[in-house]
């Protein structure tokens, strides 16, 4: 039996795809050495039903999960997007609060496709800008940000666990989409 292969693409996630999302994001996350320690503590079923509420039920409407896929329609990557709950946002402003791209993925033009993606449905949305925040010490991702055009605004945080075990700090970078 062939499979039929189709040109790589980014579109809406559907619920039946929760499972795919996780899995790209536990890879991503072993990849992480600080965040490597997290993965015993997550159930996949439980991350998935969460992506699954995120599909079907986001708080908003323009709450979107991306998936980006290769050529045999596997997820090889995700984002997930919406509105910007920082404090100094104006109404036009979106969040890119989840981005990962499977490890073995990666170099293969996913990443550009989905950031493509990312912004055509942010300004379909009626956002003028896109807030993301990184992880300081993640040059990868400030790599590919900075090449897209987004810079840093001046903002920063640190995140982390319940029992601050893991605390990681992050700098927001920003883009305009108009």
């Amino acid at each position: 039996m062939t499979h039929e292969l189709h040109p790589d693409s980014v579109r809406l996630a559907m619920p039946a795809e929760a499972l795919g999302i996780v899995e790209v994001q536990r890879a991503w996350l072993a990849g992480q050495p600080r965040l490597a320690a997290v993965l015993d503590e997550l159930d996949a079923e439980t991350m998935a039903q969460a992506w699954v509420s995120a599909i079907l039920r986001p708080p908003l409407a323009t709450y979107r999960v991306l998936v980006a896929l290769d050529q045999s329609n596997a997820i090889v990557g995700f984002a997930a997007v919406g509105p910007s709950d920082d404090p100094d946002a104006e109404p036009t402003d979106a969040v890119v609060a989840q981005f990962c791209i499977h490890p073995d993925a990666l170099g293969q033009g996913h990443e550009d496709r989905l950031m493509h993606a990312i912004a055509d449905t942010l300004r379909a949305d009626g956002f003028a800008r896109a807030t993301w925040w990184a992880n300081a010490d993640d040059d990868s991702t400030r790599e590919l940000l900075d090449a897209s055009g987004w810079a840093p605004d001046g903002a920063h945080q640190e995140i982390g666990d319940e029992d601050d075990h893991v605390r990681i700090k992050q700098v927001r970078l920003h883009t305009a989409l108009v």
